[in-house]
C-alpha cells in the first residue's frame, strides 16, 4: 500500500503550535466585508485553534 500524501491545501492553511495544537485563521473575513461590523471584522482577524472535535479528521489529512 502506498504512503498517504499530505493534503497541501490544508497544510497551507494550518500551522502546528509548540504544544502540538493546530492554529487556523477565521472564516467569513474576505467576502462581503463592508456589511460586517468593525467589531466582527476585528475579532475575525485573530487566529484560533482547531476544535477538538475536528482534530482527528484534520490530522489524518496532514499525515504527520
Amino acid at each position: 500500500m502506498p504512503k498517504m500524501k499530505t493534503k497541501k491545501a490544508l497544510a497551507k492553511r494550518v500551522r502546528v503550535t509548540g504544544a502540538g495544537n493546530l492554529k487556523r485563521h477565521s472564516a467569513y473575513t474576505s467576502h462581503l466585508a463592508p456589511r460586517k461590523t468593525t467589531k466582527q471584522k476585528r475579532h475575525l482577524r485573530k487566529a484560533s485553534l482547531v476544535s477538538k472535535s475536528d482534530m482527528k479528521r484534520v490530522e489524518t489529512l496532514l499525515v504527520k
